[in-house]
């Protein structure tokens, strides 16, 4: 190995290069006989809307950690990448970079350039990913806007229509005026905004038959006045019963709207009587649909005043607040305004309040199927389990089935036409698609339903989850046969996939509507597991964000430390749960990676080049007992890998690397092997046959067998020091058993240790305990060494163990130059000596007062009596819980004693 320090900028970028010259990760699909042998991981296609951001990162890590450890179980990984660069998104991105707008352009022209931003910006991020040195098989890529991709996403929209599961409806829908789109229930979110509270008077029609004049209305929003049409009280509102039935006029606009009774009403809010706009929110579609009242629209696509709202139109909603507030209170309607902090349903893409107008617009059918929903939820293993409630709330929480019309430039088109004459729409045929209804024909010349010639195509696009919902049939090659008539799979074996990585963020976004779509079109779950990821918060465990300066970025982090320190930060999260960006869980990273590097290179000084031929009975026993605990860890970083703790399987491999075996076990080997070549072998050491191993072959056995093992443990996470030492160590041995076979090894293959096996167990029995405890003192009998500046090779005349070290006894002799060992069952003569008595003044203080002085005194000066838990002490007796003793083990025989853990040993020097 080199005799430098580990280069890692050199080296990571070496083996980036490597992998995918030599294309390591490259599913090969073709040599997958058994479907269980391939594992799908059905990764989340990022939005092109912008730069690569640290979340993407750490997600993709924990991804690539999975993908890598199953890789070594012997699995076909299929591992692909993809961007998701139709919809809202990119449109908003295209905009923001070009300085333009999608209504100022043709569909088909402004769609051209939206490619070639989101082209540029894909290239720059598949680099930036690439640098991190993922093993993603980057010739599974694909993007939600490709022809291949459109082609399945219209297929979807047909057969969801050919089964009943879609509609098309003139009814209210969620609007963001910013955007001017319609959006569906997962893109909103609640954001708390300051506002203010308004008390409007609403004058009765007929006043005499009411018994009043005047009644109030609480309302945020007085810019939808001009779309009200009826008035609500509960059924249980006694103190205003009696206006139920009565007619109301609208301040200032003057339409004149019934009052009605409906037990929706918040009693609590306001006044009590609320007024129905259409619409303000989902009770207002509620009671418009429930009562049949009028539609009354004054609020228009961007957000600005229709010509309902007389001489506020052309104003924005915000602006006509301010107006018709005004107006009010020069009126004498404004009867009080104060500020508050209301929540209010926003469009996550802008920030932008929402509206509820009414248009054309597609939907699937969700609500009648929320039970089977939530039951293929319950059949997917969920890593962590808890976030299968998040799953399960959101479909509890459903009120709309999901809108998947966009009023957009950006996205994939319905192919859909409509007739003219009576609307009827009809289908492309499944063989043409993709179709764009603006610039392709229809599969008929005459309507089917009333046989008019002329068809006015579908202009809106599809919802951009509405395609990437579909990944998993996108990986899998879904589509349509036309000579079978029937759905197809190109790669069967994965579907379903294996595992749905992503956050938390996304759960009722991406997963839900994933199994909404695949489980209507195969009628299966589509993946067996899902793993959800948290997000990225700052060191104050704040989110992230470009208005707070707290954005940490990629690009900043690998100026500054190593990748594989990244994945090892990355590691260390408890799945599902937000983790804090740390610097020190990088620094931590890196020491490890110089700890393995200056280990290896110790191992390499040690060892020849071809491995001792050693059997297991001719191993010492504690390099078998070294062996059977590697095994133990193995397994248990196995199982933690699987079950996606990789915080507990990293940290538990890190904790036995570094303490078990570089500080222990490898010190030990080290004085073993070099004090083995000093005296060139010549003799077999005290208490081992000459049919034995010699103790330099064992040691040097052990040393190469763990530490290839380790190796391979670290891989998943350590990705590339992992590969540039098993290169430098290892790879020649593959080579020559290739060569040695017949076959001839090629400049251009290399076997990767990511291609290579997870480790089995050696099956080396040991008695664990006992290693344990001969270990802790080989530890104990160094520091002994240590502190009185003894060479480690110094002669120890006598050392006694009072512990559990059988047929450890020869390795602590021969390792720490023991002349006489001995180890005893019994426990030496030690006596209990108390050193000091503390005082618990908080207790002390308030029970003894002014005497507190004698009682330090008497006990200062020895004059107490402790019987059992009670102190007497200057005439008081003190309870347990008013002082505690401290003690120290003196060994008073001959020797010194040294303490380590499950044993006593004495030395005479």
């Amino acid at each position: 190995m080199p005799s430098g320090p580990y280069d890692a900028d050199a080296v990571e970028e070496k083996w980036q290069d490597r992998w995918l010259e030599a294309e390591t990760y490259a599913y090969q699909g073709s040599e997958v006989d058994d479907p269980d042998t391939a594992f799908a991981i059905d990764t989340p296609p990022p939005t092109v809307s912008g730069s690569l951001h640290w979340g993407h990162v750490y997600g993709t890590v924990l991804q690539d950690i999975v993908a890598r450890f199953t890789r070594m179980q012997g699995e076909e990984v299929f591992y692909p990448f993809g961007y998701d660069d139709n919809g809202i998104a990119s449109e908003r991105l295209t905009e923001s970079e070009l300085g333009i707008r999608h209504q100022e352009y043709e569909r088909r022209e402004f769609q051209e350039k939206c490619r070639e931003v989101c082209a540029r910006f894909e290239e720059e991020f598949t680099e930036s990913m690439q640098s991190f040195g993922f093993s993603i098989d980057w010739n599974n890529t694909y993007r939600t806007i490709e022809p291949r991709v459109q082609r399945i996403s219209q297929l979807s929209f047909i057969d969801l229509y050919e089964q009943g599961k879609e509609y098309r409806k003139r009814a209210p829908a969620i609007w963001c005026p910013e955007c001017e789109t319609a959006i569906s229930q997962v893109e909103t979110e609640d954001d708390e905004q300051d506002s203010h509270f308004h008390d409007i008077a609403f004058d009765l029609v007929d006043p005499d038959a009411a018994g009043q004049e005047q009644f109030t209305i609480s309302t945020t929003r007085p810019e939808l006045l001009p779309a009200c049409v009826a008035v609500f009280i509960h059924p249980d509102d006694e103190e205003n019963a009696h206006l139920v039935g009565e007619e109301a006029e609208i301040p200032l606009f003057g339409q004149e709207v019934e009052i009605i009774e409906d037990e929706r009403v918040d009693m609590e809010t306001g006044s009590g009587i609320v007024m129905c706009c259409t619409f303000g929110d989902q009770t207002d579609i509620e009671w418009y649909q429930a009562h049949d009242l009028d539609l009354r629209l004054a609020i228009d696509e961007s957000g600005h005043l229709t010509d309902v709202a007389g001489e506020y139109e052309g104003l924005h909603s915000s602006e006509a607040r301010e107006a018709i507030v005004n107006d009010l209170e020069d009126d004498g309607a404004l009867l009080d305004r104060w500020a508050i902090t209301h929540t209010v349903n926003v469009h996550e893409r802008c920030d932008t309040g929402v509206e509820f107008l009414v248009a054309d617009q597609w939907y699937v059918e969700m609500l009648d199927s929320t039970d089977e929903y939530l039951q293929a939820g319950r059949e997917m293993d969920w890593y962590p389990e808890k976030m299968f409630s998040r799953y399960k709330h959101w479909i509890e929480g459903l009120q709309w089935d999901w809108c998947i019309s966009r009023q957009r430039s950006s996205g994939i088109p319905f192919p859909v036409w409509y007739c003219g004459d009576c609307d009827e729409a009809v289908m492309a045929e499944k063989a043409d698609l993709p179709v764009d209804p603006l610039s392709d024909d229809p599969p008929v010349d005459a309507c089917p339903a009333c046989g008019h010639d002329e068809f006015v195509p579908e202009d809106d696009v599809l919802d951009t989850w509405a395609t990437s919902s579909l990944t998993p049939l996108i990986n899998a090659g879904w589509d349509w046969d036309d000579d079978a008539g029937e759905f197809t799979m190109e790669n069967p074996e994965l579907f379903p996939m294996d595992v749905r990585p992503q956050g938390h963020d996304i759960i009722s976004f991406w997963l839900f509507h994933t199994v909404v779509k695949c489980y209507e079109h195969t009628g299966e779950v589509p993946f067996d597991s899902v793993m959800i990821n948290g997000m990225v918060l700052d060191e104050d465990r704040r989110k992230m964000s470009k208005s707070v300066g707290n954005v940490v970025t990629p690009a900043a982090v690998k100026a500054e430390f190593p990748v594989d320190a990244a994945r090892f930060w990355a590691a260390g999260s408890s799945i599902g749960d937000d983790l804090p960006y740390q610097q020190k869980g990088l620094r931590a990273g890196e020491k490890l990676m110089q700890k393995l590097w200056n280990a290896s290179k110790l191992v390499d000084s040690l060892t020849p080049e071809e491995r001792p031929d050693v059997a297991e009975s001719e191993l010492s026993a504690l390099d078998r007992w070294l062996l059977a605990e590697l095994d133990q860890e193995t397994e248990f970083v196995a199982e933690k890998l699987e079950n996606r703790e990789f915080s507990k399987a990293r940290d538990s491999l890190r904790s036995f690397f570094w303490g078990t075996f570089c500080d222990d076990y490898l010190e030990i080997a080290k004085e073993r092997v070099r004090q083995e070549d000093d005296v060139g072998g010549s003799e077999a050491p005290a208490g081992q046959s000459e049919a034995s191993a010699s103790d330099d072959d064992s040691a040097k056995y052990t040393l190469l067998t763990a530490h290839k093992r380790f190796l391979k443990l670290f891989a998943p996470v350590l990705a590339h020091i992992s590969e540039e030492i098993w290169q430098e160590l290892y790879a020649n041995e593959a080579s020559h058993a290739s060569t040695t076979s017949g076959e001839a090894a090629s400049d251009d293959e290399f076997e990767s240790i990511h291609r290579t096996a997870w480790p089995e167990p050696l099956g080396v029995e040991a008695d664990h305990e006992a290693g344990e405890t001969a270990m802790a003192v080989v530890g104990a009998l160094r520091r002994y060494k240590s502190e009185r500046q003894l060479p480690l090779n110094a002669e120890l005349e006598q050392v006694t163990v009072y512990g559990d070290v059988s047929g450890f006894e020869n390795d602590i002799r021969n390792v720490m130059h023991v002349e006489n060992l001995e180890a005893r069952s019994e426990a030496p003569e030690i006596e209990s000596v108390i050193t000091g008595i503390d005082l618990d003044y908080s207790v002390v203080g308030p029970n003894y007062g002014a005497d507190v002085p004698d009682i330090e005194a008497g006990i200062e000066n020895g004059d107490y009596d402790l019987d059992g838990e009670t102190l007497s002490v200057a005439g008081h007796e003190l309870g347990p819980e008013e002082f505690t003793v401290e003690r120290e083990q003196r060994y008073s025989g001959k020797g010194e004693l040294v303490e380590t853990e499950g044993a006593l040993v004495v030395v005479q020097a």
